[in-house]
């Protein structure tokens, strides 16, 4: 597996003083690294790629919807300038150079009207993406789109819906995001939920059942990591946390405790267990085909 690590473990507004970060997470041994951005604004385009590219680091980002952008929403004013913004955050993605813009991207985190979702807005979000499926085409990079926990988003929570969302979707440019914390917390069966994607899984965060380091609480990795064998899913698997000390991070994602001892020890100690149970599962895998 190729493994990587989400710069939101250190910080939430990535920027050019923190290219000596990238230089850490190559000396750790990651292959590559995932950049959270959330304003495209003068993002450092060129510098970026070029520090990843001097390191010889892949490139995934994430980022969410802010307010007033949904693709859900009534107004299809709302609905033309969320696409507009979707263009843009693909764009910045194939321009740095990355193969995956990962996130929610139907609605902003935290949305919660306290009603189900409803036919016209799956619709609406169907439609949406058709739209811009000609778009995305033409562009290197592709969209995974994130089915998100109950108590972050009431549109998409489970990855069977992750699949129908695509399906009807139709385009090789937009798949699924699995992400075992959100997993963890809405699937009855995490293997299944993960092999049910296989069609249009494009990325992979391994995250903890606490957002601590992967092989510090209960999350079974050997089980995701032979289901993803079985699959031949070659993509990235992204360790995904958040900084404890940063409050807007600590609101945000509701962290409210250390996670480790430092934030270095979630990137190191998780790459090391992933690492682990990545060449058990591949001797599994092996001695079961012979």
């Amino acid at each position: 597996m190729k493994i990587g690590v989400n710069t939101m473990v250190w910080t939430g507004s990535f920027n050019t003083g923190h290219f000596p970060l990238l230089s850490r997470i190559r000396d750790w041994g990651f292959d590559s690294v995932e950049i959270s951005i959330f304003d495209y604004t003068d993002f450092p385009i060129r510098e970026t790629r070029q520090a990843l590219e001097d390191l010889g680091l892949k490139l995934s980002v994430t980022s969410a919807m802010p307010a007033g952008v949904s693709l859900l929403d009534e107004s299809a004013e709302v609905r033309k300038r969320s696409m507009d913004w979707m263009r843009t955050a693909l764009e910045t993605v194939s321009e740095l150079g990355g193969s995956i813009l990962a996130g929610p991207f139907y609605s902003p985190v935290g949305f919660l009207p306290g009603t189900r979702r409803t036919e016209d807005e799956w619709k609406r979000v169907v439609e949406c993406y058709r739209e811009l499926a000609p778009y995305f085409e033409r562009l290197p990079a592709k969209v995974a789109v994130e089915p998100l926990n109950r108590f972050e988003t009431f549109f998409l929570n489970l990855c069977e819906d992750a699949v129908r969302l695509c399906d009807e979707i139709g385009s090789p440019s937009v798949g699924v995001l699995y992400d075992t914390f959100h997993a963890n917390i809405e699937e009855r069966d995490l293997f299944e939920a993960c092999r049910s994607t296989q069609r249009h899984l494009l990325h992979v965060h391994t995250c903890e059942n606490d957002r601590g380091a992967p092989g510090s609480g209960h999350i079974p990795f050997p089980g995701v990591f032979q289901t993803l064998k079985s699959m031949r899913y070659d993509g990235l698997c992204v360790i995904e946390s958040f900084a404890s000390n940063i409050p807007e991070i600590a609101r945000a994602a509701a962290i409210w405790r250390d996670l480790a001892a430092g934030q270095d020890d979630i990137a190191v100690d998780g790459l090391a267990y992933l690492r682990r149970v990545d060449r058990e599962s591949e001797e599994a895998s092996t001695v079961f085909s012979v």
